[in-house]
């Protein structure tokens, strides 16, 4: 990698950075590093806190080359100074809280997010005296009415998992930095090429390599990028310590995989924006949530933050478990399973009662606001790369 793909266009930082020719053989392609220890020909410290970013290869837990090449082929795309690797978004989700959160500190969290998110913040974290306010962060004044003495950190989902609400990051930067608070962002659904949060003052950017960053539904991955200071601790804390760390092989997956994200991202949002309009109009959908559409309620928000609406389409109907059983008995495109971002469509019912006793613990009018945007369940559709026109056929055949 040299500094100069930071300046070059975001086609070619996905192909280009991060990679070089292999000096001895001249191959283009990235190399896969399966080798879990390393010869060395210097003394090194054997503790991992005794090690640099310039220390060489010595053990995968701590450092790979492979995966070293995904790093900084994420750090250019999101324009940050460092970015370190994990074994699943919830890998890199969880290093970031136990590793910038102690006891007696405060966390700000969406109060709808991805359930493991959720779950983690408010069951994991309480056990470790770190209290937690979730708050809807679509709306700035519950974010700002949440701040205590003690608030170490702000975490907000834009578009958030399930309903796609966004977040206005710059404003919630603002809000942290008054604090002397961390920003992080789950920028999972937006990716680099809709949202880069770190040019909006973010501290953190955290992904889910398995979703739209890899793209192809074969490899999990996490990642987290930011200042080399916040991102250091995470390698010699998290990724040490914990042992989250991704398989050189994932990650030679995913490198594969960001060359074609850019162009990914733009059939995934024309593709999303014909079947949202489709499912707009349709008499049995009651509700469809896509920021690309002038009734998201954020529209505004979402066309100045975001280059890219994403492929993410959230939309209700009446009796939506009959729905969801027409779908797993007749969908002939789109695959009835959960997980998102992939090339292929996929559907999941997302049912209201489950999510509110396991995740969120929601009641009176926070409670009130989820149902008028899911009812009893809102269907959650990741729209792929096939043609649209067999998407929206698919759907007729299950909506009627």
């Amino acid at each position: 990698m040299t500094s100069d793909h930071r300046k070059r266009g975001i086609q070619t930082q996905a192909i280009h950075a991060g990679e070089r020719p292999d000096p001895t053989t001249g191959a283009s392609a990235p190399n896969l590093v399966m080798s879990s220890t390393f010869v060395v020909d210097e003394e090194v410290s054997f503790s991992a806190n005794n090690l640099s970013e310039d220390s060489p290869f010595v053990y995968t837990r701590w450092a790979n080359p492979t995966t070293k090449q995904l790093e900084q082929k994420l750090a250019v795309l999101e324009q940050a100074e460092a970015c370190v690797a994990f074994a699943s978004g919830m890998a890199a989700t969880a290093s970031v809280l136990l590793s910038h959160l102690s006891s007696g500190d405060h966390l700000i969290i969406s109060n709808t997010n991805y359930p493991g998110t959720a779950e983690f913040a408010r069951d994991t974290l309480s056990r470790f005296g770190i209290s937690v306010t979730p708050v809807d962060t679509a709306e700035l004044d519950n974010i700002s009415n949440a701040v205590q003495d003690n608030t170490r950190m702000i975490w907000i989902e834009s578009p958030s998992n399930p309903l796609l609400r966004i977040s206005d990051i710059e404003a919630a930067a603002t809000i942290a930095n008054q604090q002397g608070a961390l920003l992080v962002v789950d920028s999972t659904f937006a990716t680099p090429i809709a949202t880069r949060p770190l040019q909006l003052g973010a501290d953190l950017v955290m992904h889910s390599l398995t979703k739209y960053i890899g793209g192809h539904g074969d490899a999990m991955g996490g990642s987290v990028c930011g200042r080399q200071s916040l991102i250091g601790p995470l390698r010699g804390e998290a990724l040490v310590h914990y042992g989250g760390v991704i398989s050189p092989f994932n990650a030679w997956l995913i490198l594969r995989g960001i060359a074609t994200l850019p162009i990914r991202m733009r059939c995934h949002e024309e593709n999303a924006l014909k079947v949202a309009a489709f499912l707009e109009t349709h008499p049995d959908v009651e509700k469809v949530i896509y920021p690309g559409l002038a009734s998201h309620p954020q529209h505004r928000l979402a066309t100045r933050q975001m280059d890219n609406f994403s492929g993410m389409i959230s939309f209700r109907t009446a009796n939506p478990k009959q729905v969801a059983e027409r779908m797993m008995q007749k969908l002939e495109v789109i695959h009835y399973a959960v997980s998102l971002g992939h090339h292929r469509s996929l559907v999941y019912l997302m049912q209201t009662a489950d999510l509110i006793e396991s995740s969120y613990r929601l009641d009176g009018e926070e409670l009130e606001r989820y149902r008028d945007s899911a009812g009893e369940g809102i269907f959650r559709l990741s729209v792929g790369l096939e043609d649209a026109g067999d998407l929206i056929t698919d759907l007729e055949q299950v909506l009627q």
